[in-house]
């Protein structure tokens, strides 16, 4: 939906608006940050005042605030526009197209170019650039410089890709300006669940943040992508691409290339203006993960990158001398990439704003220049991958309808089909292969505009060991180096190896159903088969049209069964709690039980749901009655956001746990449970320094909030910890437990965010629901052995030899073999669950999300459930590792 503001007529000739009229002050001064509201004013009057300029609202964010982007290019094109977008379209998706008829629509269209800063809004120049930016580009419509770009050039200027951090962080900056606490960070995060992530879900959209910029993207299919950030190794000034080593291998060829020429551009410029300090490549930030919102489109054909300019802190200024320098950098040597050495002195926020401004301009001057290419080359590379798969495996993919949760292949297949992935369905039962597969199935075609975008999430990745030699340091990855969609969620895919017969794609009906009305309001759920709230995926018609096999209910009696195998079980017993409804849980049947529902209700359950259950008698071993605290460090933790993030939308009640209530003996009182997200141990104990922040933001649960921490669990609690924070947990309660890698340096024990396979206790009420030989998300994570004096039982373990990977890297297998990655720790009373693995990780890990439910459910009675537990859940005795050269591990 998009919405073109009554701004009212335009004036001719009316003077264009000077941001500092407009603002109060001037964008970029020191001690100064324009808000979102400020920013938008601007760009009304903008607007307003001259024809080149057109204001539209794309949707809403997390926080209800109304988002907009700009459209600026010339008076003639600005009318044509939808002919343009058309144009975009026709190629963006050229099946059947000929290349004359490229080539002529190249030459007819526009390069749709995409501009953007403020996706982290703590890196603030980028948001304030794109105000003075918009200014130049108008004000100086006329010159040589700029009127060549309106004319070839249509620009989606977005004033925020995150309006709701611009406002957090902005006033919060301008709050301390002139205190001791002027560069202070924020003690909350800058989105209203993950903060810094929102660059990290790209590919999975659970953010509605992500779904509102991929559906802008997927109606303009820009020519180029550029969003702007700040972090560019010290003491360089501005990082561009290329990236440094490795890329996602399923990078279109003709789109890496044409990254790396732009990149080029922008330095060249810099130099042409006198700015020192451009750098490529290095070995920080690679291409390989393709989560980033500014990288993904590369798979979709779509030149699209990130450029990293220098950030002291806010708008506050900072003089540097050679003495700040690394000691590598203080020569000032040239190098190939790093041509001009920057010297040192003052950096302010205009300065970071010229370069990002020069940037900018540069890349518009770039599409100028070769548009016709730009767009051509985009059919090219849509071309050139639908005859990849036509000639080379995998030809598709296929994915049943019948899995053990029926909802979790609709969860991965909306995403793909909002992401621009073409599905069909077989309309009747078809062989492939030696297999036959029923009518209904689902079936991505690989000869598809998108393809490697499919390929990238669905295939397995293995991250390449960059070393110089087997006992170098280690080339980690930026980010995670494995995330296989169908391991992670849990979901049967079947990759096609040989090549769909004509028979077979007769038999194949494209998905189609009738898209909602975009909605971007998280207060309502319009379709609750994916637990994303809203509309969700549905305003695209490939994924409306995504549908699970229907629940079923067999059986006669007072009580509804529900089997935890499937996610959306869970989101019924938070409602049946919520509503004071009987919950238990059958420890033989490792089932979990609703009594006391309607009929009427439970057949609601059913069909909103498509969730199996079957009526019966019995109560069950024990009822289930949880109160849930989720520990929320002044820290800005972006997993504690993702955890919340996943008990909102699936309905779970629970309350947040400051620092400040750990201070007061009646933990147990007010929870039965308390959960902690992944963090450093010392961040939970010692919190953000003193002097550091506001001193109600100081400080972590201290020597006191530890002791009564302790006593919570003694006295019939259950803690939860997630990855880092079960070290935490080990260390300050005294559990007889160790890790055994907490001193293991990584170039011998390294998983670079992998996925790695463990056996599970399949009597474990936390472990209901798992399969046998599961795949967990490893990320920094512990490994557990426990010592003399150890109570409870062994959640989940590694193989006894060889190699636990499935996705992604993985140095020093030998510290995880016979080892657990999951424990119940029983301390006094109550229970330690610590798991060496994070069952969340990013919203992507749905096929751990039951054992951090089942946790939550896992206190008071049902924890005390007795049962037998056989010998090799009960303990592992640590072992002494041979430590050996990584050559030999």
């Amino acid at each position: 939906m998009i919405i073109l503001l009554p701004f009212g007529l335009k004036a001719q000739n009316s003077p264009i608006p000077n941001p500092t009229d407009v603002i109060g002050f001037e964008v970029g001064s020191d001690f100064h940050l324009a808000t979102y509201e400020q920013s938008i004013e601007y760009f009304k009057k903008l607007d307003a005042a001259s024809d080149l300029v057109e204001m539209r609202e794309t949707g809403k964010t997390s926080e209800g605030r109304t988002w907009y982007y700009v459209l600026i290019s010339s008076k003639e094109n600005l009318a044509k526009i939808e002919h343009y977008k058309e144009i975009s379209q026709k190629l963006a998706h050229p099946k059947g197209m000929s290349r004359e008829e490229a080539q002529k629509l190249a030459e007819e269209g526009k390069a749709i170019v995409d501009l953007s800063g403020g996706l982290h809004a703590s890196e603030v120049a980028g948001a304030q650039h794109i105000i003075t930016l918009a200014h130049q580009i108008v004000s100086e419509a006329e010159t040589k410089k700029f009127k060549p770009i309106l004319d070839d050039v249509i620009l989606v200027l977005w004033p925020s890709l995150n309006p709701d951090g611009q406002d957090i962080i902005a006033n919060w900056y301008m709050s301390n300006v002139g205190t001791p606490y002027e560069t202070a960070r924020t003690p909350w995060l800058y989105q209203k669940y993950v903060g810094h992530d929102n660059n990290r879900d790209a590919y999975m959209l659970n953010m509605l943040e992500s779904r509102v910029v991929g559906r802008t993207w997927r109606e303009w299919e820009p020519n180029v992508i550029h969003v702007h950030h700040q972090s560019s190794p010290f003491p360089t000034r501005i990082w561009l691409p290329p990236f440094a080593e490795p890329i996602a291998p399923q990078t279109p060829p003709i789109v890496a290339r044409e990254v790396n020429m732009i990149g080029m551009a922008m330095a060249q410029e810099l130099e042409t203006e006198g700015l020192p300090g451009a750098v490529h490549m290095g070995k920080g930030f690679d291409a390989w993960y393709p989560g980033y919102i500014d990288y993904l489109p590369v798979m979709q054909n779509i030149p699209s990158f990130w450029t990293e300019t220098a950030l002291y802190r806010y708008a506050t200024p900072y003089f540097y001398t050679i003495r700040d320098f690394p000691e590598h950098r203080k020569d000032l040597r040239v190098e190939s990439l790093y041509n001009s050495p920057w010297k040192g002195g003052w950096w302010r926020l205009r300065d970071a704003m010229q370069y990002m401004q020069t940037a900018s301009i540069a890349v518009l001057d770039y599409s100028s220049k070769y548009k016709e290419t730009l767009l051509f080359n985009k059919y090219q590379a849509a071309i050139t991958t639908i005859e990849k798969y036509r000639n080379e495996p995998p030809y598709a993919y296929i994915i049943p309808q019948k899995q053990r949760d029926p909802s979790r292949p609709v969860e991965l297949l909306k995403r793909l089909a909002f992401n621009g992935i073409k599905i069909s369905q077989l309309d009747k039962p078809m062989e492939y292969s030696g297999v036959t597969y029923p009518q209904g199935t689902w079936v991505i075609p690989m000869d598809q505009e998108f393809a490697e975008m499919a390929r990238q999430v669905l295939d397995v990745q293995v991250y390449p060991d960059l070393r110089d030699t087997p006992d170098g340091p280690l080339e980690q990855p930026y980010d995670a180096a494995g995330w296989t969609l169908p391991f992670q969620m849990e979901v049967e895919v079947v990759t096609g190896t040989v090549p769909l017969s004509d028979l077979f794609r007769e038999a194949l009906t494209p998905v189609e159903g009738i898209p909602l009305e975009t909605t971007d309001d998280e207060g309502q759920d319009l379709n609750k088969t994916d637990f994303v709230t809203g509309a969700g995926f549905d305003t695209d018609k490939v994924a409306a049209g995504i549908k699970p096999l229907p629940g079923t209910l067999r059986g006669s009696g007072s009580s509804l069964w529900l089997d935890p195998t499937e996610n959306n079980i869970f989101r019924v017993l938070a409602e049946a709690m919520k509503d004071g409804l009987t919950v238990s849980y059958d420890a033989d049947a490792r089932k979990y039980g609703v009594k006391g529902a309607a009929r009427s209700k439970i057949n609601q359950w059913i069909k909103d749901y498509a969730i199996n259950g079957k009526m019966g008698s019995g109560s069950g071993d024990a009822i289930v009655k949880t109160r849930i605290g989720v520990y929320r460090p002044w820290t800005a933790s972006m997993d504690m956001g993702w955890t919340r993030w996943l008990l909102d939308n699936y309905g779970f009640s629970y309350a947040s746990v400051r620092d400040a209530d750990f201070k007061s003996n009646n933990l147990k009182d007010r929870f039965d449970v308390i959960v902690m997200a992944s963090e450093w141990p010392g961040s939970i104990e010692n919190g953000l320094e003193p002097g550091s922040a506001p001193p109600q933001y100081a400080g972590g649960l201290g020597e006191l909030g530890l002791r009564n921490l302790n006593a919570f669990v003694e006295q019939g609690g259950t803690l939860i910890t997630l990855n880092r924070s079960s070290n935490f947990a080990i260390n300050a309660l005294h559990l007889p437990v160790s890790n055994v890698v907490d001193k293991v340096d990584r170039a011998k024990f390294f998983t670079g965010g992998s996925i790695v396979q463990v056996k599970t206790n399949p009597q474990h009420p936390v472990m209901s629901g798992m399969q046998s030989n599961a795949n967990l998300f490893v990320y920094n994570s512990p490994i557990f052995v426990t010592q003399e004096g150890f109570e409870g039982e062994i959640l989940a373990k590694y193989q006894k030899k060889g190699s636990p990977l499935m996705s992604g890297f993985l140095v020093g297998e030998k510290y995880m073999n016979g080892n657990a990655a999951a424990l119940d720790v029983k301390h006094g009373k109550g229970h330690v669950i610590l798991f060496g693995y994070q069952p969340q990780w990013r919203g992507q890990s749905m096929g751990t999300y039951r054992t951090l439910f089942n946790a939550l459910l896992y206190a008071n009675k049902l924890s005390g459930v007795e049962r037998e537990v056989a010998d090799e859940w009960q303990a592992i005795i640590g072992k002494p590792v041979d430590e050996k050269s990584n050559s030999e591990d």
